[in-house]
C-alpha cells in the first residue's frame, strides 16, 4: 500500500463567526490524484490555503510529504508546489525568464535552473514561445507556464486550485493530457474544481465539499451513481418510429420517457450491459438509429441528491453575499 503524500486531520477555519471550513479529514496515496469538487464558496481554496502554509487553521492540522503544516512549514512549502486560481507568472517577462527568477527564489544553481527550465518549455508545449513575453501568452498558454513554474525544482507533491477555470475547452484538455503525465511520473496531485468532468477525467478519489464540510466521497462513478443510475439514451432517425420505438423498449424497461421534438427516448439503465443488450434489439429491426448511448449523472445532479440545492445556486448566493 503506498504512503501518504497528503493528510488533513479535522482542518477547520472561521473567519469571526463565519465557519468557512469545517472539520475536513482526507488522505491521498503517493502518485495519486484526489479532486476537491464542490461549487463557489464551499470552502476549496480554503482548505488548499491551510495545507498549503498560507493560511494558519483555526484548529485541525495537515501533513505534506510527511510534514505538518504548522510545526514544520518550511519543509512543506520546500516538497510542493502551488498553482493558484489566477495565473501569478510576471507578464513583463519571457517564459524562460520566469522560470530563471523562480529557480533563483528556490536557491537553485543556475546551470539547473537553465536545464530544467529548457525541459520544462519543452514538455509543457512552450518551448517556441520560451523567450516571448508572457504577456503575448493565450490563457492556455500562461496556464501552462504557471504549472511549468510551480514544478522548477521538482516537488513531489503538487496543489492545483482550479486549474483549468477560464481556459477553452481545446486548452482545458491539453492542460489534463500534461497533468496526466505528471501522475504518471509519480507525482501527487490534489485539484480543486467545480467541474466533475474534470474530477471525472483526473481524479482517482473525489472529495465532495460544500458550505464548508465533506458531504461524499468515493471514486467518481461511485458518486455519480449516488445522485442515480445511469440513463439510457435513444434517438431514433424517423420521428414516425419513435412510437414504436418506445412500445419495443417499454417490453424490457419499467419505464420510458418519450421526447418527442428531439426523436429521443430515455429510460433507466445499469450499465454498457443493458445499453448492448437494447443495440441487439433495434439491430433485428426496421428502426433506424441516430444514437444510442449511457448518460451519466452530471455535477448540478450529483449535488441536488447530496444536498437538496443545485450548485449554481450557492455560487450565485456566494457572488451575492461579496457584491
Amino acid at each position: 500500500m503506498s504512503s501518504l503524500a497528503i493528510e488533513a486531520e479535522h482542518l477547520v477555519k472561521k473567519f469571526g463567526d463565519q465557519t468557512a471550513v469545517d472539520d475536513v479529514s482526507f488522505s491521498v496515496p503517493e502518485g495519486s490524484v484526489l479532486g476537491l469538487l464542490g461549487p463557489n464558496g464551499a470552502g476549496k481554496t480554503t482548505t488548499v490555503r491551510m495545507m498549503t502554509t498560507l493560511a494558519k487553521p483555526t484548529s485541525g492540522t495537515a501533513r505534506v510529504a510527511g510534514h505538518d503544516v504548522l510545526r514544520e512549514p518550511d519543509a512543506v512549502r520546500r516538497a510542493m508546489g502551488l498553482t493558484g486560481q489566477a495565473a501569478t507568472v510576471d507578464e513583463l517577462l519571457t517564459g524562460r525568464e520566469n522560470l530563471r527568477l523562480i529557480g533563483s527564489l528556490y536557491g537553485l544553481s543556475a546551470s539547473y535552473v537553465k536545464a530544467a527550465g529548457a525541459d520544462l518549455l519543452e514538455r509543457f508545449s512552450l518551448a517556441e514561445a520560451g523567450d516571448r513575453t508572457v504577456k503575448t501568452y493565450s490563457g492556455g498558454m500562461r496556464r501552462r507556464l504557471d504549472l511549468a513554474v510551480s514544478l522548477i525544482a521538482t516537488p513531489p507533491v503538487l496543489f492545483l486550485d482550479e486549474p483549468t477555470t477560464g481556459l477553452d475547452p481545446r486548452s482545458r484538455v491539453e492542460l489534463w493530457e500534461v497533468l496526466r503525465g505528471l501522475v504518471k511520473d509519480g507525482t501527487t496531485l490534489l485539484l480543486t474544481t467545480q467541474y466533475l468532468e474534470e474530477a471525472d477525467q483526473l481524479a482517482d478519489r473525489i472529495v465532495v465539499i460544500d458550505r464548508g464540510q465533506i458531504i461524499a466521497e468515493g471514486t467518481p462513478l461511485e458518486l455519480k451513481d449516488r445522485s442515480g443510475k445511469a440513463s439510457l439514451v435513444l434517438t431514433v432517425s424517423r420521428a414516425e418510429d419513435l412510437q414504436t420505438a418506445a412500445d419495443m423498449l417499454r417490453q424490457r424497461v419499467s419505464e420510458v420517457h418519450v421526447d418527442e421534438a428531439a426523436r429521443q427516448l430515455t429510460a433507466p439503465a445499469e450499465g454498457l450491459r443493458d445499453m448492448t443488450r437494447i443495440a441487439a434489439v433495434f439491430e433485428d429491426s426496421e428502426i433506424e438509429l441516430d444514437d444510442l448511448g449511457l448518460k451519466r449523472p452530471s455535477l448540478d445532479d450529483v449535488f441536488l441528491h447530496l444536498t437538496g440545492h443545485r450548485a449554481e445556486d450557492v455560487a450565485t448566493e456566494t457572488e451575492e453575499q461579496a457584491s
